[in-house]
């Protein structure tokens, strides 16, 4: 049984695949936060700024099993067309994204990514892009990944505990509100000004703006 949030069809608004075309399906749950405000002062990921809780989203709800979730997937995905790509996202998906899923996925045709906070092992069978994004003091099990996603500033995860993660890409995401709206202007922030320091000073590292926010996409 999979407990999915929501999904949709939309473009990818950061990292190395901004502006690709992706099905995004959210699992609920997270292991760092409950998800409940009341909760979020002692979360050790005390800013996330996503609905995770329940399967009330668009296209959400449970599913009996991986077949059935990637009939759910693939019907999102335009008629007719390739180049499938979907990115497992939460809350925390590898709660729940597993070996089997994973597999019916690639059946499919998708090419198969998951955005994750490191503190839960990789499923076998490849998924195909992996962004890792540390959260505060949590443990990280991963030592490799694709691209390396920092929200900046975190201080229990600056990007100098990461240093051993052999990444392809790694990126600072501006810290923001929790609570940011489309019409906010953050990136004129002191957060952001240090984040482009950062990057400055240090140039292995790239500045991540979130295009989707920017634009007001899902």
């Amino acid at each position: 049984m999979y407990s999915v949030k929501e999904m949709f069809y939309t473009l990818q608004g950061e990292g190395a695949h901004t502006g690709r075309a992706a099905v995004f399906c959210r699992f609920t749950g997270c292991n760092l936060w409950s998800g409940l405000e009341k909760h979020r002062s002692e979360a050790i990921c005390d800013f996330c700024d996503t609905d995770f809780l329940g399967v009330d989203g668009i296209n959400g709800g449970k599913f009996v099993d991986a077949n059935a979730l990637v009939d759910a997937i693939d019907s999102l995905w335009p008629k007719h067309t390739t180049h499938k790509f979907v990115v497992c996202t939460g809350g925390e998906p590898l709660l729940q994204l597993d070996q089997q899923l994973v597999a019916a996925l690639h059946s499919r045709g998708f090419v198969v990514a998951v955005e994750t906070n490191g503190t839960q092992p990789l499923p076998e069978g490849g998924v195909d892009w992996v962004c890792l994004s540390p959260k505060g003091k949590a443990d990280v099990v991963l030592n490799e990944c694709d691209e390396l996603k920092l929200v900046f500033p975190q201080l229990d995860a600056m990007p100098e505990r990461f240093s051993a993660i052999e990444a392809s890409y790694r990126y600072l995401t501006p810290k923001a509100s929790p609570h940011w709206q489309a019409t906010d202007v953050i990136y004129r922030d002191d957060t952001t000004q240090q984040t482009i320091q950062y990057c400055l000073d240090h140039p292995e590292w790239r500045l991540n703006l979130q295009s989707h926010k920017v634009i007001d996409i899902a």
